[in-house]
């Protein structure tokens, strides 16, 4: 997923940031790095990207929820669209912690790793959800 992330990213803001992320690792960076070196290309702040992450996380659920389960778009749209003051408020909040952290290197993840082990895994799979 980091990889496809890259490959947006350098397609509508070129930068310098994505060749080192790239690099730092053969089957290509973990997704979180990508947003990072897209946030930085598109020369955003970390409000920006931190809200950029959330949207694009709210957007993978809902797709699934319309593809997977068979939920009505329109609905599954108005929700996303009403979820937008809170992801706001989310990432003001995000960035305002990274910001206040004395080493960035060492912020806390405990999340975003699993979609890249499933996502990896589920490429494995015979019989595949869906191909993207």
């Amino acid at each position: 997923q980091g990889r496809q992330v890259l490959r947006a990213g350098q397609r509508v803001w070129p930068s310098p940031h994505y060749a080192p992320c790239r690099a730092a690792h053969p089957d290509g960076p973990h997704q979180a790095a990508a947003f990072a070196a897209v946030a930085a290309g598109a020369g955003l702040d970390p409000a920006g990207a931190a809200l950029c992450a959330l949207h694009h996380l709210v957007a993978a659920a809902t797709t699934a929820a319309v593809r997977l389960l068979g939920l009505d778009p329109f609905e599954v749209s108005a929700l996303s669209a009403r979820l937008a003051g809170e992801l706001d408020r989310m990432s003001t909040a995000l960035a305002e912690q990274s910001l206040a952290w004395p080493d960035p290197a060492a912020l806390p993840a405990t999340v975003g790793l699993l979609s890249d082990v499933y996502a990896e895994h589920h490429a494995t799979w015979e019989v595949r959800l869906f191909a993207s």
